[in-house]
């Protein structure tokens, strides 16, 4: 364990490397922080903490910079999430409750992120799969064709077209539309396809092979392998960072144009919290150089997917992680209304 005046000392580095860009030396730390030693009490420290890895030389003569570890004990111990301000606050709600439907309620999270931490903002769409049914609509367009409209808690609408095997009338399809959503209203996608098996039953012969053709439609519509969707912005915020990756951005922007990637960065939606993956945490040797945060949101309390923003490992933690938070509060608040 670090002493308290080690930890305080690991601060002052990440704090003024972030802010500086520039590796740290002692004289600087004891002239900007009121550590109350002396410099050569500080370099004794420093050099403990270079001892264990929490801290580097990156040249000789040169201050020291914080390692990926040393980050690890900051965001962990060190660091508190940043809150938002008021006025942040209000435009952040502002800009998100102006969205029309779930593809604009994504884009603009992009664009907010993006803009707010001035890193890559990543956000994926809610998951079917983690999603609850809010509505089906039945809708007639000739005799034999029916509209199929599911609406979800997350307000994703997924619209199908059916044809029916015979002529199905308005009073059957309204009989249908109303025990359809009676068995499958609020319920989670995984629970429909039980709650419908035997609801063919319940109709006349003759209309008993239309109902199972609407139920397999709506069936294949809540497990279609389509839904781990991903909405990217802000890549170009990466150009400010040239001098933070080693060699080149170029193995960044090549890992974040693999889908499959990010969605394992981001994680599995079920851990609401704020995650931070730090420098070669991160699986993928392209993003080796890099943090994820990431926070998963959703209506009700449950997230249904997760947002977040990848950048160097010299970064605000504070400040991002209250970022990626007060977003993901606003995006469910919007879901949950919509």
């Amino acid at each position: 364990m670090l002493s308290e005046r080690r930890l305080q000392v690991l601060r002052a580095i990440v704090q003024d490397y972030v802010g500086t860009e520039e590796p740290v030396g002692s004289k600087a730390l004891t002239e900007r922080h009121s550590l109350g030693v002396s410099p050569a009490t500080v370099r004794n420290d420093m050099a403990a903490l270079e001892d264990e890895g929490y801290i580097a030389q990156p040249h000789t003569s040169a201050g020291r910079i914080p390692t990926d570890k040393g980050y690890r004990l900051f965001v962990d111990k060190l660091a508190g999430v940043k809150p938002m301000t008021a006025p942040e606050r209000r435009a952040i709600q502002n800009f998100l409750e102006g969205a029309v439907d779930l593809d604009d309620v994504v884009a603009r999270t992009v664009r907010l992120l993006a803009q707010l931490t001035r890193q890559v903002a990543v956000v994926q769409y809610p998951s079917l799969t983690r999603s609850t049914v809010r509505h089906v609509e039945l809708l007639s367009l000739a005799p034999a064709r029916v509209m199929l409209v599911l609406i979800t808690d997350t307000g994703r609408v997924e619209q199908r077209v059916v044809d029916c095997p015979a002529p199905f009338g308005e009073a059957s399809l309204a009989d249908l539309r109303a025990r359809l959503n009676s068995r499958v209203s609020n319920r989670r996608f995984t629970d429909v396809p039980s709650l419908v098996e035997d609801l063919p039953e319940a109709f006349e012969h003759e209309d008993r092979g239309t109902v199972s053709t609407v139920l397999s439609t709506l069936l294949e519509t809540l497990v279609e392998e389509n839904e781990e969707r991903l909405m990217i912005g802000g890549t170009a915020n990466l150009t400010r960072f040239g001098h933070d990756f080693p060699l080149t951005i170029r193995p960044v922007l090549e890992a974040l144009e693999e889908q499959v990637v990010l969605l394992k960065l981001l994680g599995e939606a079920q851990d609401p919290g704020v995650t931070v993956r730090i420098g070669h945490e991160n699986a993928h040797e392209g993003l080796n150089s890099t943090s994820v945060v990431s926070v998963g949101y959703g209506s009700g309390g449950e997230a249904v997917a997760k947002l977040g923003v990848v950048g160097p490992t010299r970064m605000d933690y504070p400040g991002t992680m209250g970022a990626v938070r007060a977003v993901a509060r606003y995006v469910g608040q919007i879901l949950a209304e919509s």
